[in-house]
């Protein structure tokens, strides 16, 4: 798939020190924008991205030729009105849709594979900063993002505290509890498992561990589904059949619902930078930054919050939210917060859930206009 004339990027100069000790420099970000900046280039949204994302939020992936990841909530009259922001959103790095990861070569032109330094959410947040230079662009109107992008949301205001006057973090922990670490490795598991998978280097060799991601998808994307939610949409259907087959395939709708998410999944995503991105997810503690204080990330900016949690979502669950909540009203800051009743799971903020999204539009439409 050749991606290089549909892919935006950015090459960054300066080096970047790594948490892991090692440094990068010259070294790609891939980004895409949609509407305008103004002419006081303070209408700018910040967007980061899930696990599996990628920097095309809205309309058509020029990549994959599916629709954006958040087009229900970025476009033009939408709850991130494009009329009225200029977003901008970057592929992470770690990532495989154009920024540095372990796709990319090595000084020796060697593919990094598992070469490819460990990175953080920290290492992410960073090296996205450049787009602000790149736009010239001295403070943020808002950032927001769910999930992993919830956690870059946090890690940037922590970072650069005068640089957003809003913060939008949605279904997203300042850590990840022990049960979404354990999911994380299942994942891993799965993908080092496959003969494929080749200690890493997969790509030299010309072999594609396809069905340990597969796996990999499959156990993750349970998480993001609520047990209502499945129970209301599968149950125990039977997938075009009246009766039990007695065999292995995929006997039951939910089973081959499963192995439909996986095997799109493996077209679009590449192996190592899930191990990668997964790796940066469970290494994420805000609180262990600041000596296990999370208040203290958020000391020194006068941003505003608001803060967004769903009923049904059993991976980053409303409490985890909530310390969030509590850290911040603890220093007296500017913080609302709203819990969006939804049978979708963590799933909820991809998709068309009006409640929602009308809270993300009124409150960034209120914001704005007190700006």
């Amino acid at each position: 798939m050749n991606t290089e004339k549909k892919i935006k990027t950015l090459i960054v100069k300066k080096p970047l020190k790594l948490d892991c000790g090692k440094t990068i420099k010259d070294f790609p970000i891939a980004y895409e924008t949609y509407g305008s900046l103004n002419s006081k280039k303070d209408n700018a949204i910040l967007v980061f991205h899930a696990l599996t994302g990628d920097q095309f939020v809205s309309g058509t992936n020029p990549v994959t030729n599916k629709e954006g990841w958040w087009s229900y909530a970025v476009g033009p009259d939408k709850a991130i009105d494009t009329n009225k922001y200029f977003v901008i959103c970057s592929n992470v790095i770690g990532g495989c849709m154009g920024s540095y990861g372990p796709s990319h070569r090595d000084p020796d032109q060697k593919i990094f594979g598992t070469n490819f330094p460990v990175i953080t959410i920290n290492d992410m947040v960073n090296a996205q900063y450049n787009l602000l230079d790149h736009f010239g662009i001295n403070k943020l109107f808002s950032i927001t993002g769910g999930s992993m992008g919830g956690m870059q949301v946090l890690q940037f205001i922590s970072n650069f505290p005068d640089k957003s006057k809003t913060v939008i973090p949605i279904a997203t922990t300042s850590s990840h509890s022990a049960q979404n670490i354990a999911f994380n490795e299942l994942g891993r598991q799965a993908i080092t498992a496959d003969s494929n998978w080749k200690d890493g280097n997969y790509a030299s060799n010309e072999t594609n561990p396809g069905k340990g991601l597969a796996v990999a998808r499959m156990a993750a994307h349970i998480t993001y589904l609520s047990k209502k939610g499945l129970q209301e949409k599968f149950g125990r259907k039977l997938q075009e059949r009246e009766d039990l087959k007695f065999g292995f395939d995929a006997d039951f709708q939910i089973e081959s619902y499963l192995r439909y998410q996986g095997s799109v999944f493996v077209d679009r995503f590449d192996a190592n930078s899930y191990l990668y991105i997964t790796r940066a997810m469970d290494y994420f503690d805000l609180a262990k930054q600041y000596k296990g204080n999370l208040s203290e990330a958020f000391i020194n900016t006068k941003a505003k919050f608001f803060i967004i949690s769903f009923t049904s979502d059993w991976l980053y669950p409303t409490q985890e939210n909530k310390d969030i909540v509590i850290a911040l009203n603890s220093i007296g800051a500017d913080v609302g917060f709203v819990e969006i009743k939804s049978d979708k799971g963590h799933d909820s903020f991809l998709l068309d859930v009006p409640d929602f999204l009308n809270a993300l539009k009124n409150f960034l439409d209120k914001s704005y206009e007190e700006n």
